[in-house]
Protein backbone atom coordinates (compact mmCIF):
# COMPACT_ATOMS: atom_id res chain seq x y z
CA UNK A 1 0.00 0.00 0.00
CA UNK A 2 1.33 3.43 -0.89
CA UNK A 3 0.65 6.56 1.43
CA UNK A 4 2.25 8.93 -0.37
CA UNK A 5 0.45 10.84 -2.89
CA UNK A 6 0.56 9.17 -7.05
CA UNK A 7 1.74 11.28 -10.34
CA UNK A 8 -2.01 12.20 -10.38
CA UNK A 9 -2.63 14.30 -7.02
CA UNK A 10 -4.19 11.33 -4.91
CA UNK A 11 -3.95 9.52 -2.10
CA UNK A 12 -5.96 6.38 -2.57
CA UNK A 13 -9.12 7.62 -3.99
CA UNK A 14 -8.69 11.08 -2.25
CA UNK A 15 -6.93 14.30 -3.44
CA UNK A 16 -6.86 15.90 -6.96
CA UNK A 17 -7.61 19.31 -8.33
CA UNK A 18 -10.80 20.45 -8.41
CA UNK A 19 -10.71 24.19 -9.21
CA UNK A 20 -12.67 26.87 -11.39
CA UNK A 21 -10.76 27.31 -14.44
CA UNK A 22 -9.70 30.86 -13.53
CA UNK A 23 -7.20 29.16 -11.05
CA UNK A 24 -5.44 26.47 -13.34
CA UNK A 25 -2.59 28.33 -14.92
CA UNK A 26 -1.52 28.99 -11.32
CA UNK A 27 -2.15 25.45 -9.61
CA UNK A 28 -0.46 23.96 -12.81
CA UNK A 29 2.68 26.36 -12.69
CA UNK A 30 3.05 25.14 -9.05
CA UNK A 31 2.29 21.75 -9.67
CA UNK A 32 4.89 21.73 -12.85
CA UNK A 33 7.46 23.34 -10.71
CA UNK A 34 7.17 22.45 -7.36
CA UNK A 35 9.28 19.39 -6.78
CA UNK A 36 11.90 20.60 -9.59
CA UNK A 37 12.44 23.77 -6.96
CA UNK A 38 12.45 21.71 -4.18
CA UNK A 39 15.27 19.56 -5.39
CA UNK A 40 17.45 22.45 -6.20
CA UNK A 41 20.26 22.64 -3.95
CA UNK A 42 20.65 26.05 -3.83
CA UNK A 43 16.89 26.06 -2.23
CA UNK A 44 17.74 23.47 -0.49
CA UNK A 45 20.43 25.15 1.41
CA UNK A 46 18.63 28.48 1.66
CA UNK A 47 15.43 26.73 3.40
CA UNK A 48 17.93 24.69 5.80
CA UNK A 49 19.70 27.75 7.11
CA UNK A 50 17.24 29.51 7.85
CA UNK A 51 15.14 26.50 9.49
CA UNK A 52 18.41 26.41 12.02
CA UNK A 53 19.02 30.35 12.03
CA UNK A 54 15.97 31.72 11.98
CA UNK A 55 13.32 29.45 13.32
CA UNK A 56 15.22 27.86 15.39
CA UNK A 57 15.40 24.04 14.33
CA UNK A 58 16.27 21.23 15.41
CA UNK A 59 13.40 21.69 18.22
CA UNK A 60 14.32 19.28 21.02
CA UNK A 61 12.47 15.80 21.20
CA UNK A 62 12.09 15.83 25.27
CA UNK A 63 11.50 13.31 27.57
CA UNK A 64 8.39 13.95 29.58
CA UNK A 65 9.55 11.95 32.66
CA UNK A 66 6.83 12.76 34.66
CA UNK A 67 3.67 12.17 31.96
CA UNK A 68 5.51 9.41 31.30
CA UNK A 69 5.53 8.20 34.93
CA UNK A 70 1.88 9.03 35.33
CA UNK A 71 1.05 7.31 32.29
CA UNK A 72 3.65 4.31 32.93
CA UNK A 73 4.91 4.62 29.23
CA UNK A 74 7.68 6.75 27.63
CA UNK A 75 6.21 9.71 26.12
CA UNK A 76 8.47 11.77 24.30
CA UNK A 77 7.26 15.23 23.07
CA UNK A 78 8.03 16.86 19.88
CA UNK A 79 8.23 20.58 20.95
CA UNK A 80 7.47 22.70 17.67
CA UNK A 81 5.92 25.06 20.40
CA UNK A 82 9.57 26.36 20.62
CA UNK A 83 10.05 27.24 16.91
CA UNK A 84 10.18 31.14 16.07
CA UNK A 85 6.83 32.16 16.14
CA UNK A 86 5.17 29.14 18.50
CA UNK A 87 4.13 26.47 16.29
CA UNK A 88 4.70 24.33 13.15
CA UNK A 89 3.48 26.14 11.00
CA UNK A 90 6.44 28.81 10.04
CA UNK A 91 8.56 25.27 8.65
CA UNK A 92 6.11 25.60 5.84
CA UNK A 93 5.55 28.78 5.51
CA UNK A 94 9.55 29.31 5.10
CA UNK A 95 9.32 26.66 2.71
CA UNK A 96 6.28 28.23 0.88
CA UNK A 97 7.91 32.01 0.59
CA UNK A 98 10.84 30.92 -1.21
CA UNK A 99 8.93 28.63 -3.61
CA UNK A 100 6.87 31.62 -4.38
CA UNK A 101 10.13 34.28 -5.13
CA UNK A 102 11.65 31.52 -7.21
CA UNK A 103 7.85 31.43 -9.32
CA UNK A 104 8.30 35.08 -9.42
CA UNK A 105 5.20 36.10 -6.88
CA UNK A 106 5.18 39.61 -5.37
CA UNK A 107 1.96 39.09 -3.47
CA UNK A 108 1.44 36.81 -0.69
CA UNK A 109 -1.95 35.87 0.44
CA UNK A 110 -3.17 33.31 3.29
CA UNK A 111 -6.10 32.03 5.42
CA UNK A 112 -5.89 31.16 9.27
CA UNK A 113 -8.02 30.28 11.82
CA UNK A 114 -5.60 29.86 15.28
CA UNK A 115 -3.89 32.79 13.78
CA UNK A 116 -0.58 30.55 13.88
CA UNK A 117 -0.37 30.19 10.75
CA UNK A 118 -1.07 33.98 9.75
CA UNK A 119 1.42 35.11 11.87
CA UNK A 120 3.96 32.47 10.61
CA UNK A 121 3.06 34.32 7.27
CA UNK A 122 3.19 37.53 7.96
CA UNK A 123 6.70 36.60 9.84
CA UNK A 124 8.37 35.57 6.35
CA UNK A 125 6.50 38.02 4.07
CA UNK A 126 8.42 40.30 6.47
CA UNK A 127 11.46 38.45 6.51
CA UNK A 128 11.20 38.68 2.53
CA UNK A 129 9.72 42.00 2.48
CA UNK A 130 6.16 40.97 0.19
CA UNK A 131 3.02 42.22 0.69
CA UNK A 132 0.78 39.80 2.90
CA UNK A 133 -2.95 39.56 3.06
CA UNK A 134 -4.74 37.32 5.67
CA UNK A 135 -8.13 36.02 5.57
CA UNK A 136 -9.51 35.47 9.28
CA UNK A 137 -13.34 34.23 10.17
CA UNK A 138 -14.71 37.20 12.29
CA UNK A 139 -15.07 34.76 15.38
CA UNK A 140 -11.51 34.01 15.08
CA UNK A 141 -10.38 37.16 14.74
CA UNK A 142 -11.82 37.99 18.30
CA UNK A 143 -10.83 34.60 19.66
CA UNK A 144 -7.58 35.16 19.01
CA UNK A 145 -7.15 39.02 19.13
CA UNK A 146 -3.06 38.55 20.52
CA UNK A 147 -2.35 36.56 17.15
CA UNK A 148 -4.22 39.84 14.87
CA UNK A 149 -1.87 42.06 16.90
CA UNK A 150 1.12 40.01 16.21
CA UNK A 151 0.38 39.58 12.56
CA UNK A 152 -0.36 43.70 11.99
CA UNK A 153 2.31 44.24 14.13
CA UNK A 154 4.75 42.29 10.77
CA UNK A 155 2.53 44.37 8.42
CA UNK A 156 0.17 42.07 7.53
CA UNK A 157 -3.43 43.51 6.36
CA UNK A 158 -6.08 41.20 8.52
CA UNK A 159 -9.58 40.99 6.32
CA UNK A 160 -12.40 39.50 8.47
CA UNK A 161 -14.65 36.75 6.45
CA UNK A 162 -17.75 37.85 7.66
CA UNK A 163 -20.00 35.09 5.76
CA UNK A 164 -20.58 31.47 6.87
CA UNK A 165 -19.74 30.58 10.09
CA UNK A 166 -17.27 33.47 10.37
CA UNK A 167 -14.12 30.84 10.96
CA UNK A 168 -11.26 28.89 8.94
CA UNK A 169 -13.17 27.47 5.86
CA UNK A 170 -14.50 30.79 5.31
CA UNK A 171 -11.74 32.34 5.41
CA UNK A 172 -9.95 30.27 2.74
CA UNK A 173 -13.42 30.65 0.81
CA UNK A 174 -12.45 34.25 0.84
CA UNK A 175 -8.68 33.52 0.16
CA UNK A 176 -9.90 31.50 -3.12
CA UNK A 177 -11.84 34.44 -4.56
CA UNK A 178 -8.83 36.73 -3.88
CA UNK A 179 -6.27 34.69 -5.90
CA UNK A 180 -8.86 34.35 -8.75
CA UNK A 181 -9.03 37.92 -9.14
CA UNK A 182 -5.33 38.29 -8.71
CA UNK A 183 -4.10 34.71 -10.67
CA UNK A 184 -1.12 36.55 -12.04
CA UNK A 185 1.35 38.12 -8.99
CA UNK A 186 0.18 36.46 -6.25
CA UNK A 187 0.99 33.19 -4.25
CA UNK A 188 -1.33 31.34 -1.88
CA UNK A 189 0.31 30.02 1.22
CA UNK A 190 -1.62 27.65 2.57
CA UNK A 191 -1.23 26.82 5.68
CA UNK A 192 -2.69 22.96 6.01
CA UNK A 193 -2.09 19.51 3.96
CA UNK A 194 -5.57 20.68 2.17
CA UNK A 195 -5.98 21.91 -1.44
CA UNK A 196 -5.93 21.21 -4.63
CA UNK A 197 -2.94 19.23 -5.62
CA UNK A 198 0.34 19.53 -5.52
CA UNK A 199 -0.23 21.78 -2.45
CA UNK A 200 -1.51 18.73 0.20
CA UNK A 201 2.11 16.87 -0.72
CA UNK A 202 3.99 20.33 -0.68
CA UNK A 203 3.48 20.81 2.07
CA UNK A 204 3.44 17.58 3.69
CA UNK A 205 7.17 17.72 2.61
CA UNK A 206 8.34 21.47 4.18
CA UNK A 207 6.81 19.61 7.53
CA UNK A 208 8.52 16.28 7.26
CA UNK A 209 11.23 17.70 8.64
CA UNK A 210 9.96 17.36 12.27
CA UNK A 211 9.80 13.23 10.99
CA UNK A 212 13.04 13.40 10.18
CA UNK A 213 14.76 15.06 13.08
CA UNK A 214 12.60 12.47 15.15
CA UNK A 215 14.55 9.54 13.65
CA UNK A 216 17.73 11.15 14.43
CA UNK A 217 16.89 12.33 18.13
CA UNK A 218 15.10 8.82 19.09
CA UNK A 219 18.18 7.32 17.74
CA UNK A 220 20.02 9.04 20.68
CA UNK A 221 17.45 8.81 23.41
CA UNK A 222 16.17 5.08 22.95
CA UNK A 223 19.17 3.90 20.54
CA UNK A 224 16.49 2.98 17.80
CA UNK A 225 14.77 5.10 14.95
CA UNK A 226 11.10 3.69 15.15
CA UNK A 227 8.98 4.60 18.14
CA UNK A 228 5.62 2.53 18.81
CA UNK A 229 3.44 5.43 17.94
CA UNK A 230 3.71 8.64 16.76
CA UNK A 231 0.92 11.23 17.60
CA UNK A 232 -0.35 14.29 16.85
CA UNK A 233 -3.87 16.48 16.54
CA UNK A 234 -5.36 16.61 13.21
CA UNK A 235 -7.86 19.43 11.78
CA UNK A 236 -6.71 19.65 8.01
CA UNK A 237 -3.54 17.72 9.27
CA UNK A 238 0.14 19.88 8.59
CA UNK A 239 1.64 19.50 11.69
CA UNK A 240 0.02 15.29 11.93
CA UNK A 241 1.52 14.93 8.23
CA UNK A 242 5.06 16.04 9.18
CA UNK A 243 4.91 13.95 12.51
CA UNK A 244 3.75 11.19 10.09
CA UNK A 245 6.06 10.99 6.86
CA UNK A 246 9.15 9.46 7.23
CA UNK A 247 7.34 6.43 9.18
CA UNK A 248 4.45 6.09 6.84
CA UNK A 249 5.67 3.07 5.36
CA UNK A 250 7.34 1.53 8.79
CA UNK A 251 5.00 -1.11 9.36
CA UNK A 252 6.14 -0.96 13.31
CA UNK A 253 5.21 2.59 14.08
CA UNK A 254 1.49 2.88 14.36
CA UNK A 255 0.22 5.94 13.76
CA UNK A 256 -2.53 8.24 15.94
CA UNK A 257 -4.72 11.24 14.59
CA UNK A 258 -6.70 12.96 17.05
CA UNK A 259 -9.38 14.77 15.94
CA UNK A 260 -11.95 17.61 18.30
CA UNK A 261 -15.14 15.96 19.08
CA UNK A 262 -15.79 19.26 20.35
CA UNK A 263 -18.95 18.97 23.26
CA UNK A 264 -18.95 15.39 21.83
CA UNK A 265 -19.21 13.68 18.58
CA UNK A 266 -22.74 13.21 18.35
CA UNK A 267 -23.56 16.31 20.08
CA UNK A 268 -24.16 18.58 16.86
CA UNK A 269 -20.95 20.63 17.57
CA UNK A 270 -17.97 18.33 16.72
CA UNK A 271 -15.27 18.24 14.02
CA UNK A 272 -14.29 14.66 14.05
CA UNK A 273 -14.75 14.15 10.52
CA UNK A 274 -13.23 10.26 10.82
CA UNK A 275 -16.73 9.58 12.58
CA UNK A 276 -19.13 11.95 11.28
CA UNK A 277 -17.19 12.68 7.51
CA UNK A 278 -18.19 11.25 4.18
CA UNK A 279 -16.74 11.72 0.41
CA UNK A 280 -16.75 15.07 -0.70
CA UNK A 281 -15.13 18.21 -2.23
CA UNK A 282 -14.15 20.85 -0.47
CA UNK A 283 -11.63 23.61 -1.13
CA UNK A 284 -10.11 21.89 -4.10
CA UNK A 285 -9.62 18.81 -3.03
CA UNK A 286 -11.68 15.41 -2.57
CA UNK A 287 -11.60 14.03 0.92
CA UNK A 288 -13.42 13.06 3.73
CA UNK A 289 -15.69 15.94 4.58
CA UNK A 290 -18.65 16.87 7.38
CA UNK A 291 -21.82 17.38 5.30
CA UNK A 292 -25.72 17.07 5.56
CA UNK A 293 -27.56 14.79 3.26
CA UNK A 294 -27.89 16.79 0.39
CA UNK A 295 -23.87 17.91 0.73
CA UNK A 296 -23.74 20.86 2.06
CA UNK A 297 -21.11 21.69 4.13
CA UNK A 298 -21.74 21.16 8.07
CA UNK A 299 -20.52 23.36 10.65
CA UNK A 300 -17.89 21.79 12.68
CA UNK A 301 -17.45 23.12 16.03
CA UNK A 302 -14.05 22.89 18.63
CA UNK A 303 -12.88 25.17 21.44
CA UNK A 304 -10.18 25.36 19.46
CA UNK A 305 -9.62 27.59 16.45
CA UNK A 306 -7.40 25.50 14.60
CA UNK A 307 -9.18 21.92 14.90
CA UNK A 308 -12.52 23.24 13.94
CA UNK A 309 -12.37 22.16 9.87
CA UNK A 310 -15.03 19.96 8.60
CA UNK A 311 -12.81 18.15 6.51
CA UNK A 312 -9.33 16.49 6.90
CA UNK A 313 -6.59 16.65 4.26
CA UNK A 314 -6.65 14.00 1.97
CA UNK A 315 -3.99 11.85 2.88
CA UNK A 316 -4.92 11.49 6.40
CA UNK A 317 -8.36 10.44 4.48
CA UNK A 318 -6.75 7.51 3.01
CA UNK A 319 -5.01 6.84 6.37
CA UNK A 320 -8.59 6.69 7.93
CA UNK A 321 -9.86 4.54 5.08
CA UNK A 322 -6.94 1.91 5.05
CA UNK A 323 -6.87 1.68 8.84
CA UNK A 324 -3.13 2.81 8.68
CA UNK A 325 -4.01 5.29 10.95
CA UNK A 326 -6.03 5.22 14.16
CA UNK A 327 -8.37 8.28 15.01
CA UNK A 328 -9.78 9.14 18.12
CA UNK A 329 -11.39 11.85 19.30
CA UNK A 330 -11.55 14.30 21.89
CA UNK A 331 -14.14 16.48 24.09
CA UNK A 332 -13.24 19.79 24.81
CA UNK A 333 -13.23 19.22 27.82
CA UNK A 334 -11.02 16.49 27.62
CA UNK A 335 -8.55 18.46 26.19
CA UNK A 336 -8.73 21.43 28.19
CA UNK A 337 -7.83 19.14 31.34
CA UNK A 338 -4.52 17.46 29.30
CA UNK A 339 -3.16 21.03 28.92
CA UNK A 340 -3.43 21.90 32.80
CA UNK A 341 -2.42 18.56 33.48
CA UNK A 342 0.64 19.70 31.00
CA UNK A 343 0.99 22.37 32.78
CA UNK A 344 1.30 20.86 36.37
CA UNK A 345 3.32 17.96 35.61
CA UNK A 346 5.93 19.19 33.18
CA UNK A 347 5.93 23.06 33.49
CA UNK A 348 5.20 23.31 29.31
CA UNK A 349 1.55 25.70 28.76
CA UNK A 350 0.60 23.88 25.22
CA UNK A 351 -1.52 25.03 22.87
CA UNK A 352 -5.58 23.97 22.96
CA UNK A 353 -4.87 22.07 19.54
CA UNK A 354 -1.97 20.18 21.17
CA UNK A 355 -3.58 18.73 24.44
CA UNK A 356 -6.36 16.92 21.81
CA UNK A 357 -3.84 14.62 21.58
CA UNK A 358 -2.14 14.82 24.83
CA UNK A 359 -5.60 13.68 26.31
CA UNK A 360 -5.49 10.33 24.06
CA UNK A 361 -3.45 8.99 27.32
CA UNK A 362 -6.78 9.04 29.68
CA UNK A 363 -8.45 6.94 27.08
CA UNK A 364 -5.46 4.29 25.25
CA UNK A 365 -3.25 2.46 27.80
CA UNK A 366 0.44 1.89 26.65
CA UNK A 367 2.70 -0.34 27.58
CA UNK A 368 4.86 0.54 29.91
CA UNK A 369 7.87 -0.39 27.03
CA UNK A 370 6.48 1.37 24.17
CA UNK A 371 7.87 4.63 23.50
CA UNK A 372 5.09 7.10 22.05
CA UNK A 373 6.53 10.25 20.75
CA UNK A 374 4.07 13.03 20.56
CA UNK A 375 3.64 16.14 17.90
CA UNK A 376 3.06 19.40 20.77
CA UNK A 377 2.15 21.26 17.91
CA UNK A 378 2.11 24.51 19.69
CA UNK A 379 2.78 26.61 22.39
CA UNK A 380 -0.35 27.78 24.33
CA UNK A 381 0.38 31.73 24.81
CA UNK A 382 -2.18 32.27 21.95
CA UNK A 383 -4.95 30.51 24.24
CA UNK A 384 -4.50 31.89 27.57
CA UNK A 385 -7.94 33.71 27.66
CA UNK A 386 -9.16 30.37 26.66
CA UNK A 387 -7.69 28.56 29.76
CA UNK A 388 -8.31 31.67 32.16
CA UNK A 389 -12.58 31.43 31.27
CA UNK A 390 -12.08 27.86 31.01
CA UNK A 391 -10.72 27.58 34.34
CA UNK A 392 -11.28 30.50 36.09
CA UNK A 393 -7.94 31.24 36.85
Amino acid sequence: MNYNVNEKGYYGEFGGAYIPEMLYPNVEELRQNYLKVMAEPEFQKEFNQLLKDYVGRPSPLYYAKRLSKKYNTKIYLKREDLNHTGAHKINNTIGQILMAKRLGKTRIIAETGAGQHGVATATVCALMGLECIVYMGEIDIARQAPNVARMKMLGAKVVPATSGSKTLKDATNEAIRDWINNPVNTHYIIGSAIGPHPYPDMVTRFQAIISEEIKWQLKEHEGKENPDYVVACIGGGSNAAGTYYHFLHEEDVNIIAVEAAGLGIHSGESAATSVLGREGIIHGCKTLLMQTIDGQITEPYSISAGLDYPGVGPMHAHLCKTGRAEFMSITDDEAMNAGLELCKLEGIIPAIESSHALAIFEQKQFKPNDVVVLSLSGRGDKDLQNYIEYFKI
